[in-house]
């Protein structure tokens, strides 16, 4: 068997076993899930909360942000507080207060000695921790001091969510708008949803000793403390990534050999391509992205600065138009909308290109399927606004509005049509490379690792069409990440890993089966722990300790790929310098590079340094996470999507001279922008939260009373020099690609032939990334 065809066994195998756990791991978070009661009553028998009335509170905070606004067990926005962290704290406080006065005097518990502090900690842990579900009535009872906090908390958030100036400050320093919930109604069973949330995060599960979040979140008052487990599988998962590591260098030092036989072309191949009118009808695709992707930039400065000003931007009243929760909402959703538009165009762009075959309708089904995106863009941003603004109502919000995931926040309807859209995408690009897969080529494989990922990239999408509207919230967690974590950062890398392999080869800078070679390893090594990393997202989603377990030790793996990526990047560089007329892709290739050093940074350092379940217990919902979050998304899949638009164009307008300036100033302005906002505000701001938790609990690193601080307000300002460069860049890339279009200029023609010192031999490794 050739090393290919076993490459190719190897890879399915890995698949099939690898789903399979994941798959298992659903029904295991599915078993164990946090009850939801039928009823939530008081021991003398009083109603406090009704199943219904907890639902129906979620599609109230669903419909006015849901994870935008603040967060829920970890996941979500990071100005207002976490409200299931927030509502537990407030409500052991108020207890705790009253026991202070019933038994002491004391006007509150703070004010007690020590000894009394711990006999009445002790009564509340004995009380909050025991679980008083009952499985044959589905009914939770509390005791009568119990239910009388919960109505003194869920009469505080009556105020907060509405406009009671009792409150006002409060929410200015959450970026709330007045009248959030305008509806009293919605406002009380509001309350309820955030209870059950909470009632989860400190009861412990039936039989056991931690409780359904695996006692998520930090809160001293309870000694809500991590478990044994986090402790025991995050020492395993620094165990993995360094095997992992050790085998892959070793791996790398045995296959990486020299071919001295094989030499550059002396011109560039795919210089002649001819641009076929599908091809050329890709470009409005990019016009589309760039215009995305500004006012991505506009909406993130607005929410950053909504941080400071809290209802103002810049001392415009902002809040009563577009509201915080608004603009982080179509913020993080542009994000992953503009980078997947320039991962779309390039797939129908190099469909043809790679087999030379123009199928009938293709431009008419490109131009088409670019009104179906705008389409889908402009009505789902709309609906959210519309849910948000609380004029939509409950029974439309869920199919039209906003479903309050976050990255996921566009409703069903939405939803549906994207995924349609996707088919023709896959339809489109799939015909397109139909003669080639037939054909017995040597870049065969390479050309079916690409379609297979097209065909995957079409059919995950349905993961978010998995959950319904009174799904289970852990559920719904559980197939969000599979859309977020498998199809974003699983399936689209190795569409983008196949694409660029083929450039590399077209342009005749590696051999073929090399490149399919490593084309095929590299998959194999993002996948082996890609797929069943996605279930440290889930750590504290109610999920069991054996899900626990397989995340830690597979997550620790997911780095592993992105050190295989860094010896690749070196290659990447030779193969720049290689011969004479790379200069042409030259800026292509430095933004290959520039995924290679943010996969390494983003995605290696900073996502290893929260993945660990002891480290993610603490900082899960911190500005450690965004820090994670935007080194990654941008810093990788964003650099990843210009770059591959960038060989594109020069394909699209194979005779032009490139702005080599303009070209200079986006790259460096995006990196060293990025590398500002996280280095000096969301790294030391994450930080501070961090030693805040550690020392005083997780409400506290998400309290007003923190987040608040002049030293904060300080750390946010601080983004500005970095906002600004980045801000450059972007529209530095927007005037280039303009200008290719409005003031075309002629390239010179190529020198012939090359000087011996410019040829330099290939490297059979790299090009894959």
């Amino acid at each position: 068997m050739s090393s290919t065809k076993r490459l190719w066994t190897l890879l399915g195998v890995l698949l099939v076993v690898s789903f399979s756990v994941l798959l298992w791991s659903g029904t295991q978070i599915y078993e164990k899930s946090p009850p939801m009661p039928d009823n939530v009553v008081a021991s003398d028998g009083s109603l406090i909360y009704s199943r219904a009335e907890i639902e129906k509170g979620r599609q109230v905070w669903q419909s006015m942000g849901g994870m935008q606004l603040g967060s829920i067990w970890g996941h979500g926005g990071y100005v207002a507080p976490d409200w299931s962290a927030d509502w537990l704290h407030r409500e052991l406080t108020a207890m705790l207060d009253a026991w202070a006065r019933a038994d002491f005097g004391a006007d509150d518990f703070a004010s007690l000695n020590e000894e009394q502090k711990s006999a009445l900690q002790g009564r509340l842990r004995g009380q909050v921790r025991a679980n008083t579900f009952d499985p044959e009535t589905r009914t939770i009872t509390l005791s009568p001091e119990r239910a009388a906090a919960i109505r003194e908390v869920s009469s505080h958030y009556e105020s907060l969510f509405g406009d009671d100036p009792a409150t006002a400050e409060l929410r200015e320093a959450y970026a709330m708008k007045n009248g959030t919930v305008p509806d009293a109604e919605h406002r009380r069973v509001l309350s309820a949803f955030f209870w059950w949330t909470s009632w989860a995060t400190v009861t412990h599960r039936p039989n056991d000793t931690i409780t359904y979040t695996n006692n998520w979140p930090s809160e001293p008052l309870v000694d809500n403390r991590p478990p044994p487990s986090t402790f025991l599988w995050s020492a395993f998962s620094v165990l993995f990534l360094l095997a992992g590591i050790a085998l892959l260098g070793w791996h790398y030092a045995v296959t990486h050999e020299r071919d001295e036989s094989y030499r550059m072309p002396e011109f560039d191949p795919m210089r002649s391509l001819k641009a076929t009118p599908s091809m050329l009808a890709t470009a409005k695709y990019f016009w589309v992205l760039l215009a995305l992707f500004l006012v991505q930039i506009l909406l993130g400065a607005m929410t950053a600065h909504y941080q400071i000003e809290g209802q103002l931007v810049y001392g415009y009243e902002m809040a009563e138009i577009l509201p915080y929760s608004i603009t982080r909402t179509w913020h993080t959703q542009l994000a992953v909308l503009w980078i997947a538009v320039a991962w779309l165009g390039t797939g129908l762009y190099i469909g043809p290109a790679i087999s030379g075959y123009e199928p009938p309708f293709q431009r008419l089904g490109v131009n088409v399927l670019w009104v179906c995106l705008l389409v889908i863009v402009v009505g789902s941003f709309a609906g959210q606004w519309f849910a948000v603004m609380q004029i939509l109502g409950l029974d439309n919000n869920f199919w039209f509005g906003h479903q309050g995931w976050e990255y996921a926040d566009m409703g069903r309807f939405w939803q549906w049509f994207l995924f349609i859209g996707l088919m023709l995408w896959l339809v489109l690009v799939g015909r397109a490379l139909w003669p080639t897969l037939m054909q017995k080529s040597e870049s065969r494989s390479i050309v079916g690792l690409l379609f297979l990922s097209t065909v995957a990239i079409g059919l995950f999408f349905a993961a978010a069409l998995m959950w319904g509207e009174h799904t289970h919230l852990s559920m719904v967690e559980y197939w969000r990440w599979w859309l977020v974590h498998l199809w974003v950062e699983g399936f689209f890398e190795v569409f983008a890993t196949a694409v660029i392999a083929f450039l590399f080869t077209r342009l005749g800078l590696l051999q073929v089966g090399t490149a399919t070679v490593a084309v095929l390893f590299a998959t194999i090594v993002f996948m082996a722990g890609g797929v069943l990393g996605t279930l440290h997202h889930l750590y504290f989603a109610g999920s069991p300790t054996p899900v626990l377990a397989l995340g830690a030790s597979f997550s620790a793996l997911e780095v592993v790929p992105l050190a295989y990526i860094g010896f690749e990047a070196y290659h990447t560089w030779r193969l720049s310098g290689a011969t004479s007329w790379m200069r042409r892709y030259r800026w292509p290739v430095m933004f290959f590079l520039a995924v290679s050093f943010w996969n390494l940074v983003g995605a290696g350092l900073f996502g290893f340094l929260i993945n660990p379940p002891l480290s993610l217990y603490y900082m899960q919902g911190l500005n450690l996470t965004p820090l994670h979050g935007h080194t990654a998304l941008f810093g990788v899949y964003g650099m990843l999507g210009i770059g591959l638009v960038l060989f594109c164009l020069r394909g699209m307008k194979p005779n032009l001279a490139w702005h080599e300036g303009l070209l200079k100033t986006s790259f460096w302005c995006l990196n060293i922008g990025l590398a500002l906002m996280a280095l000096l505000t969301l790294l030391p701001l994450g930080v501070l939260q961090l030693f805040a938790s550690l020392e005083h609990g997780y409400a506290y690193a998400r309290s007003a009373e923190f987040m608040q601080q002049p030293l904060v307000d300080l750390l946010v300002w601080m983004r500005v020099p970095g906002d600004t460069i980045f801000s450059i860049g972007a529209l530095a890339l927007a005037v280039f690609v303009a200008g290719l279009w409005l003031f075309p200029k002629p390239e010179g023609q190529e020198a012939v032939p090359e000087t011996p010192r410019t040829k330099v031999k290939a490297e059979p490794a790299g090009g894959a990334e």
